[in-house]
């Protein structure tokens, strides 16, 4: 399990998502900030170990 660090994109707060799936092409998120929901792929900052 990886964790990375996602930007939302409506609010721009960061937060940490625990990727459970090897591919994070086709799952979401939710702001836990904001409640805006968006795809992982494209909102990753950094990958944190």
């Amino acid at each position: 399990m990886a964790v990375l660090l996602l930007q939302c994109p409506k609010c721009k707060n960061k937060m940490k998502y625990e990727s459970r799936m090897a591919f994070v092409s086709t799952n979401r998120k939710r702001c836990v900030y904001c409640g805006a929901s968006f795809v992982v792929r494209g909102r990753i900052i950094t990958p944190q170990n």
